[in-house]
């Protein structure tokens, strides 16, 4: 009796407590963004019914027409739909909505006629969600509202929302609703999710449910068939911290189940297109304070597949189970869900809610992002008012006027020419022009820009048209763009501009004295002479005292390097080379104090024959680079044959090390993770941060050191190459490098790109995750790629990560870091991701482990639990 009482409390006790907090969540929108549009501007108001506070759209588009509904119709709907934009010029607007990059949201248009226009015109028109269709809006009658929602996980720090008008009748809209959702809800192999069905089964009040009684603001519709009854509690369920999708208690607070407990309950649904997939959800919950005679227990099948079960629903917790349906394996359009009430159950299944949702595969990438930050400053740098909205080249019917881009399937689109003739522009030729790095024309032509021709438009490396006629442009237009035009590689335009001079003589106004601009050329050609002359005397005195010459010269190449040892002093740095570190083909390492301070000091071996020049690369590159994540250099020692390099000390060893089976300590995933996203970043810097580049050439294990608070450092650059400054995209040079890391297609043509180092981390990056070696140790000398990816063909996850993490890690993060690997060793170079797109994608997957380990090491529970992938339907329970 003690017992049972204390068991009621408890109850009663979690039930206040769960009425609080959600009394209390229930005052915050935090992650809301709702827009009345046609409301007008800086307008603002609360929504009497659910208090939620809607802003003006005006911030967020620059055309359309604000109407109002028919007054007969706003004494039936909330205030949100009062208003409605209508949008009769243009083919594509679009609004832009600033929202959180990798967010999660759920994103709702809503559109209600409601005779705006006086006259009963019911349009259909497309709905665009950034570049991708996302649905058609066919408005059939004019008091019936359209809801389109979607699942979407944000990709940039904005998003297009875009109305298309087909030619049957004016595109309008009346509300657009962003919900932020639990980044580890509704997580998608690819796509995002279209509602098909959200349906509270079982509901006794008729009513739809949505904000304040659910924090995300889904928008639950009744749900009932005459085969079932309603089952109800006025107990509220506990909220359950473990269920990332977080259904009302309102909703789960009632349930169905079949009249005829002896019968299954079923419901179905009919795709309009049988190769459409759909992820479901199903929400269970036991609202029925059983008797200790009573038991409720159910099998779940799909199309006669068994799914899960038997299930036993918990008293007032709520358990989510969700699948996916697989369509080639269906071979029907139609699916049918069946509960079975199980062998020993006294009662029949119950349903509390339902959610269904459709798969869209959003293919059309959007226009490369420096792309479109150059041309949206250019926009507001102009003022220009031409209907620029939207992505500025994708979908390519509804392109920019002015633009022409390039499209590539496996890249995004780039703009390649530029039209703005007669815009009216003014002011000086805008610099953000020089961010368009594959502009190939430029025409600028009858406005009325004024000011110098900059010299940056000489440095567009695929720039072939560029007209400035009938401007105020004043001086000279520069000597190389004269000279590409005179090459014939340019067609300079730069006619009717009175005060411009556009050829190699000029005159000027004052005195009319002829200046020519050969003169520069000419002088630089003097230097040259004089510098080849001062090179040859340096060279004949280098033939007679050739060793000398060569220290003072590697003296030189030294001096911004910010302190120089003696031999001597390298004695007492290392006790006599006392303690060695390392060896490689560069010579030995040895471990030293200068003060207080370890150092690693690299000599050079006396019999090293590529030695020297390594010496020289490496001290040349150490010299003009500093970043956290590349080991930094703390001095030299250049004399006579004793050349050594002092690096900071790395207590820690490398990274091979650490991932070999002798390690008594494993590294964990989020220190592999960790390890991973440093590496990159340094190896991104050598590529983006450095002008010219600089490949490393040879990106493996032990190359990447840790220091004493396990910070990665790339290290060994004896064999980077910096690239030449004319622009070129690869160097053919000797093949060098590391077998099993080393590039298939380099290694095959000789041409170096930056994408050979990121073959040779993507390796790095499956070694990390697998824990074998690059090359297996046996007969096979089965690489390690083609190890992943026999396990991926069989879909096995779990034995490609390294045994020893014993499954302790995020398995969305483990297939991300995966998938970022394979990309990076795909044999051909264009294939293969960039080192700034691996390390955006590392640090995503980062992100998601520690989100993973900031809610516990397991996300299994008892109202949380996994299926086997390989299943028919791939299902999953939560």
């Amino acid at each position: 009796m003690l017992l049972r009482i204390n068991r009621s409390l408890i109850f009663a006790f979690l039930g206040v407590l769960s009425l609080i907090l959600l009394l209390v969540h229930a005052q915050s929108q935090s992650g809301f963004i709702s827009i009345d549009c046609g409301l007008p501007a800086d307008s603002t108001y609360k929504e009497k019914t659910t208090s939620i506070d809607y802003i003006s759209d005006a911030n967020f588009i620059d055309t359309g027409i604000s109407r109002s509904i028919a007054s007969e119709f706003k004494g039936t709907f909330q205030e949100q739909v009062w208003n409605v934009r209508n949008f009769p010029q243009g083919v594509r607007n679009c609004y832009t909505i600033k929202i959180t990059r990798g967010t999660t949201y759920l994103i709702r248009g809503i559109f209600l006629h409601g005779n705006y226009d006086g006259e009963g015109n019911l349009p259909e028109f497309d709905l665009y969600l950034g570049t991708n269709m996302w649905d058609t809006v066919k408005v059939e009658n004019s008091s019936y509202s359209i809801i389109k929602e979607l699942i979407h996980v944000a990709s940039r720090n904005y998003i297009h929302v875009c109305l298309v008008n087909t030619g049957l009748g004016t595109p309008f809209i009346s509300a657009i609703e962003f919900r932020s959702l639990n980044n580890n809800s509704y997580e998608t192999e690819y796509g995002s999710l279209a509602l098909f069905l959200r349906a509270d089964t079982g509901s006794t009040s008729n009513n739809s449910y949505r904000y304040p009684d659910d924090d995300h603001d889904r928008i639950w519709t009744p749900y009932n068939r005459i085969e079932w009854k309603d089952l109800s509690t006025d107990d509220p369920i506990i909220p359950d911290p473990e269920n990332d999708y977080e259904p009302p208690s309102v909703v789960m607070g009632t349930a169905a189940t079949p009249i005829n407990e002896s019968a299954p309950m079923e419901f179905n649904w009919e795709a309009d297109d049988p190769n459409t997939q759909f992820y479901f959800h199903l929400y269970f919950a036991e609202v029925v304070k059983l008797e200790p005679n009573q038991s409720r227990s159910f099998n779940i099948t799909l199309n006669g597949q068994y799914q899960y079960g038997p299930h036993v629903p918990e008293y007032l917790y709520t358990f989510t189970f969700y699948g996916i349906t697989s369509p080639e394996r269906n071979g029907s359009s139609t699916y049918n869900f069946s509960m079975f009430k199980a062998e020993n159950s006294t009662l029949p299944p119950c349903l509390n809610a339902v959610e269904i949702y459709s798969v869209k595969d959003f293919l059309q990438s959007e226009t490369d992002l420096e792309d479109v930050d150059a041309i949206r400053k250019i926009k507001s740098t102009y003022g220009i008012k031409r209907n620029w909205q939207g992505d500025p080249c994708a979908p390519k019917n509804y392109s920019w006027e002015g633009l022409d881009c390039s499209y590539d399937g496996d890249h995004a689109p780039r703009i390649t020419s530029l039209n703005l003739s007669s815009s009216g522009l003014t002011g000086e030729i805008s610099d953000h022009i020089s961010n368009l790095l594959m502009l190939q024309s430029l025409v600028l032509s009858n406005n009325s820009l004024t000011g110098p021709v900059h010299d940056f438009l000489s440095k567009l490396p695929n720039l072939r048209v560029l007209n400035l006629e009938r401007n105020k442009l004043t001086g000279l237009v520069p000597l190389e763009l004269i000279e590409r035009g005179e090459s014939a590689s340019l067609t300079l335009s730069v006619e009717e501009n009175p005060d411009l001079c556009g050829s190699r003589y000029c005159k000027t106004k004052k005195n009319n004295i002829v200046i020519p601009l050969i003169v520069a050329s000419i002088v630089g050609g003097l230097l040259i002479i004089t510098l080849i002359v001062i090179l040859a005397v340096f060279w004949g005195i280098r033939r007679r005292t050739k060793q000398d010459a060569e220290s003072n010269k590697q003296n030189v190449s030294l001096e911004s390097i910010q302190r120089q040892f003696t031999y001597s002093q390298l004695l007492r740095i290392t006790n006599n080379f006392e303690r060695i570190l390392g060896k490689g083909g560069f010579g030995t390492v040895y471990h030293g104090y200068i003060d207080d301070t370890q150092v690693a000091v690299k000599m050079l071996s006396h019999s090293s024959v590529q030695g020297y020049q390594q010496f020289q690369s490496e001290v040349r590159l150490l010299t003009r680079v500093h970043h956290r994540n590349l080991t930094t250099l703390v001095g030299y020692c250049y004399e006579g044959k004793n050349m050594g390099l002092i690096f900071e000390y790395m207590a820690n060893g490398d990274l091979e090390a650490h991932l070999s089976d002798g390690n008594a300590k494993t590294l964990t995933w989020e220190d592999r993770l960790r390890i991973a996203t440093e590496a990159a970043q340094g190896l991104e810097y050598l590529h983006c941060g450095c002008k010219p580049p600089i490949v490393h050439r040879d990106v493996k294990t032990t190359n990447i050191l840790l220091n004493e608070n396990m910070q990665a450092k790339l290290a060994d650059f004896g064999l980077s190459k910096i690239f030449p400054t004319d622009g070129d995209t690869h160097v053919s040079t000797v093949v060098a490098g590391t077998p099993g890391y080393l590039d298939p297609e380099y290694h095959k043509t000789n041409r170096l790109t930056e994408k050979s180092d990121v073959y040779s981390f993507g390796v790095v990056l499956l070694k990390i995750i697998t824990g074998r070696s690059a090359i297996e140790r046996s007969e096979a000398r089965t690489h390690v790629s083609q190890f992943v990816k026999s396990m991926l063909a069989k879909g096995d996850i779990k034995n490609i990560v390294d045994h020893r993490l014993h499954g302790n890690f995020d398995s969305n993060s483990v297939w991300k870091a995966v998938e970022i690997a394979i990309g990076c060793v795909s044999p051909t170079a264009a294939e293969r991701p960039t080192m700034s797109q691996v390390e955006a994608d590392l640090k995503e997957c980062m992100a998601t482990e520690l989100a993973r380990a900031n809610e516990g090491n397991s996300r299994e529970s008892k109202n949380m639990v996994n299926m086997d992938l390989s299943s028919a339907l791939n299902s999953l329970v939560r």
